[in-house]
């Protein structure tokens, strides 16, 4: 097996390592040739060669323009690596009436993850679409996820008392996300995305775990319906 196929499912050793690695790719895309000047005629490429996906829905987006997307039939979504945003656990234990504890962080992750994953599953899957599988082949995506920045407004922490969160957002997320041919091991895309949840026309509402999952599963599929999209328009 070469070293690409490997790194496909290398597993993430170090939360530092991993959201800097996840910052530098969210940056401004660095052009083929730093020092050309930007003309109408100057392709925006990056340094692996990917290019813009045109009219792309998300804050970044970026494919390879010789991949035979055509080509894939199945799906193999990789678990997502979930992360949340600095001080998160500090400032809802500090700012409200709960104590989330580490286990409670690992949970919500582990839950987030799994969400994830079954909305993909399912948005991909729809209407005679994408065999989701658990093991790569020869016509096999690949898609490696992470949600990072996470920002849960009203966790739930499953103890026995009753709290009220009155808010106008249920949170916020950064998706990031990889395809990899999984024959090569190749990467062939490349999006990133930020979604912040806000309740309808802004208005101040409860807040509690149950909305917190309806909003992030609308969240979720709606980055899904974006890539089925691009899925869809190369599949020819």
């Amino acid at each position: 097996m070469s070293s690409n196929r490997r790194n496909i499912f290398f597993p993430w050793r170090c939360r530092a390592t991993f959201l800097a690695l996840c910052m530098l790719l969210l940056a401004p895309p660095l052009s083929a040739h730093e020092d050309a000047p930007d003309t109408p005629d100057t392709p925006d490429i990056r340094f692996d060669g990917l290019v813009p996906v045109p009219d792309a829905k998300m804050a970044m987006a970026y494919y390879d323009p010789d991949a035979d997307f055509s080509f894939f039939t199945k799906v193999l979504i990789l678990d997502p690596a979930v992360a949340f945003r600095s001080n998160w656990q500090r400032d809802q234990n500090r700012n409200r009436a709960r104590n989330i504890s580490s286990s409670d962080m690992d949970r919500i992750k582990r839950d987030v993850a799994a969400l994830f994953k079954q909305v993909f599953a399912e948005r991909l899957a729809a209407n005679d679409g994408y065999e989701i599988v658990e093991e790569a082949g020869d016509d096999v995506l690949i898609i490696r996820p992470a949600i990072i920045d996470l920002d849960v407004t009203a966790p739930d922490t499953r103890s026995t008392g009753r709290s009220r969160n009155f808010t106008a957002s249920a949170g916020a997320a950064t998706m990031y996300m990889e395809l990899f041919d999984s024959v090569s091991g190749d990467i062939i895309g490349r999006a990133a995305d930020r979604s912040v949840i806000r309740s309808t026309g802004g208005r101040v509402s409860w807040t509690n775990s149950v909305t917190n999952t309806a909003e992030a599963r609308r969240m979720f599929g709606r980055w899904a319906d974006q890539l089925r999209a691009f899925l869809d328009a190369h599949y020819q």
